[in-house]
């Protein structure tokens, strides 16, 4: 790929790895040419035909050595995110060794999950449904997850014998080549999986393309809804794994302290840059007061970190300058109107994008902190004083990913949870595997990725019908 020197004379923005501890623009990559768009739709067409003849027990050879390769390369993969967007290191590993969980669970169940399916016709005769593969797909992927949310939208599609074009974020070019080369020396054939460092217009040509036949994108509500306007102006599926404001109902605890301490675990994973984070914590009245005590804690003293080092009693920080300063933003206009702001939530000057864990309570509906995301590390807290109340404030928002709720009787916490509004609903924990499906309503987008739902979304599920 071209260096920093050649990327500057682009006449393109282009792709560039800027390091969120430090500021520094550390390498830059040029925007596709239009005329390389074109060559990627095409190689992605041409391997189409080849690739979906494939036995599915072949191409799952081929997922499970891009399984092993994540394995392998962990420690590399992750120094490459750390460096991208600032996650701690233990993290990134993590996530590239997940990414090994994902695939291999495509590979292993794909052929099975993807068989014919016999049903009984009422007139007679025989029918099948079948699962085939439908052509190129879009990726477009965001900066948070660099490898996970790649994987699960590649592995089961490439097991079904769809082809990929992948547009990652501009932020994330490095990871998007370490994917690219886990593809190609794993076996995938080439033009089955292509990295594209497009432009936000060349995205719009490429979903408008007859040759494409669906698009996949993990990102913001806005981007969601500019995404699924032009898939559904060129009557393209469209997959949308959008943003959310998970509620996390505690109810009860023996241990209020320790429920405490594994909720704001929970909320600071990855910096609180996760889509199905923990961002609003509605706890009951009679431990309320002690549950924001150790929440306190837990944000007191944190310092600013290198996360490639993950000194003990230190932070993260945010992906970038502008996101740190965008949160900052939300969480002064909580402060002006009223909330309380009990530790954290200061902004590091730049050009580094620290910004220190924060616990939150007192927020109302006029503040913007009640109906809006916030994606970084502050942990709101509600307080209610019944499960009605928690119920209805849990449902009193756009969103609707994930939720999950509390309790040490479980039929109780089991009863608020089959009411919540939102695609994922968890009791006493929160359920995230290569086999779990995952996935929203509401304005957290649609469709569904992972588990056996992952292989049932850009397939054409065709009737075969013999007649007596």
């Amino acid at each position: 790929m071209t260096a920093t020197s050649q990327a500057r004379s682009s006449a393109q923005p282009g792709y560039r790895v800027l390091n969120p501890a430090t500021g520094e623009v550390v390498e830059e990559f040029p925007t596709a040419t239009d005329a390389e768009v074109q060559d990627a739709l095409a190689r992605s067409q041409q391997a189409f035909q080849s690739w979906k003849d494939v036995p599915i027990t072949e191409r799952a050879k081929i997922v499970a050595k891009v399984a092993e390769l994540f394995s392998d390369r962990a420690d590399e993969l992750a120094a490459i995110i750390t460096e991208e967007m600032g996650k701690p290191l233990s993290q990134s590993k993590g996530e590239a060794e997940f990414c090994t969980d994902i695939f291999n669970y495509f590979a292993t169940e794909g052929p099975t999950l993807a068989a014919d399916q016999e049903i009984k016709p009422i007139g007679g005769g025989r029918a099948i449904i079948q699962r085939r593969p439908v052509g190129p797909l879009l990726g477009i992927m965001p900066w948070n997850y660099p490898y996970y949310q790649v994987a699960r939208f590649a592995a089961p599609n490439l097991m079904l014998g769809n082809t990929i074009i992948l547009k990652h974020a501009e932020t994330c070019p490095r990871s998007a080549l370490a994917i690219q080369k886990i593809m190609d020396d794993a076996g995938v054939p080439a033009g089955a999986y292509i990295n594209l460092f497009a432009s936000h217009e060349q995205i719009a040509d490429i979903i408008a393309d007859p040759r494409v036949q669906g698009v996949s994108l993990t990102g913001s509500e806005r981007a969601g809804a500019i995404i699924g306007e032009l898939a559904g102006k060129n009557l393209k599926k469209a997959v949308l794994e959008l943003g959310g404001s998970d509620p996390y109902v505690v109810l009860d605890s023996d241990d209020v302290a320790a429920a405490a301490a594994n909720a704001w675990e929970t909320r600071m994973e990855n910096t609180g840059q996760a889509c199905n984070s923990n961002k609003r914590m509605i706890v009951m009245d009679d431990i309320y007061d002690d549950f924001v005590a150790e929440l306190t804690k837990q944000a007191k003293d944190l310092k600013p970190g290198n996360p490639a080092e993950e000194a003990e009693g230190t932070y993260a920080p945010l992906s970038s300058r502008a996101a740190a300063e965008a949160l900052a933003e939300q969480l002064k206009d909580a402060v002006n109107k009223g909330a309380t702001l009990h530790a954290g939530g200061q902004l590091q000057d730049g050009p580094a994008a620290y910004f220190a864990p924060a616990v939150l309570t007192g927020v109302t509906p006029e503040m913007r902190a009640y109906t809006e995301e916030l994606f970084g590390p502050v942990a709101v807290v509600y307080k209610v004083s019944s499960d009605e109340e928690a119920l209805k404030l849990a449902n009193d928002t756009q969103y609707g990913l994930g939720g999950a709720v509390f309790s040490t009787d479980e039929e109780r916490a089991r009863k608020i949870a089959a009411q919540l509004e939102v695609g994922m609903t968890n009791v006493n924990g929160v359920g995230e595997a290569a086999d779990l499906p995952f996935g929203g309503v509401k304005r957290s987008g649609f469709g569904r990725e992972l588990g056996p739902l992952g292989m049932d979304e850009f397939v054409n599920k065709r009737l075969f019908y013999i007649g007596e």
